[in-house]
């Protein structure tokens, strides 16, 4: 495992130093997607990252969540440099501390939602007896106790998001990562999602970084960073 180091600032549990990432480097067709960027990101947190299709935010986000590697920079995830890791090493990392949500939910159609919530668990050797009850308890947690046997095709867009919810926690994971979890979703149904991501995050004290395009979406996060060409153009 990578030296560990303290975050320059206080209460940061993720600290992105001079992260660059190109596509086709030295070729004609070079895209330079991030460029020079610093952030941190406190534990506890909730974090929009914004910014118009095409910004860099979603490349961001996967450098964070050790999707991908930066071209050049560190990225510290609780005094790790990830970037220094080997591919198993960025495997542990993202089944055990890292949770994500997606816009398209990638749930498994042939499994019941207490399955699809299993099965990150059983993936990271935990038995079956206590995956299952974790899941149980997770899916009761938002709000889908009634669902628990039911499959992703059984089920509205709001409540298969529920599903990914509870599955990004099935790990005990430190960082919850949504790329446009409510984009795929009415707006009542979004913001009722929204409202499930606060309260974990002010009730369970889960740090959530969200990535989204949408004003109303950002308003509800305690930090907005905006990007645009790749770069770092504001924060609030």
């Amino acid at each position: 495992m990578a030296k560990s180091r303290k975050c320059d600032a206080k209460g940061c549990t993720i600290e992105v130093k001079g992260v660059n990432k190109y596509y086709n480097k030295g070729l004609q067709s070079e895209v330079h997607v991030l460029k020079d960027v610093n952030v941190c990101f406190d534990k506890g947190s909730f974090v929009s990252i914004m910014g118009p299709s095409g910004s860099g935010k979603t490349t961001l986000l996967d450098i964070i969540g050790c999707l991908l590697k930066p071209t050049s920079g560190t990225v510290y995830l609780d005094g790790i440099d990830t970037s220094k890791l080997s591919d198993n090493q960025l495997a542990t990392i993202r089944g055990k501390t890292i949770g994500f949500i997606f816009q398209q939910y990638n749930l498994v159609n042939s499994f019941t939602a207490l399955e699809n919530v299993e099965l990150a668990m059983r993936i990271n050797g935990k038995p079956k007896n206590e995956a299952r009850k974790r899941a149980t308890k997770l899916l009761d947690l938002v709000g889908l106790s009634h669902r628990v046997n039911n499959r992703p095709t059984q089920m509205s867009g709001g409540e298969q998001q529920r599903v990914a919810i509870a599955r990004a926690l099935s790990n005990e994971p430190k960082v919850i990562l949504g790329d446009e979890p409510t984009g795929n979703l009415d707006t009542k149904t979004g913001g009722k999602i929204l409202d499930l991501l606060k309260r974990l995050n002010k009730e369970e004290g889960y740090t959530i970084i969200n990535v989204t395009h949408d004003p109303e979406v950002g308003k509800i996060a305690d930090k907005v960073i905006h990007i645009r060409d790749g770069m770092i153009t504001g924060k609030r």
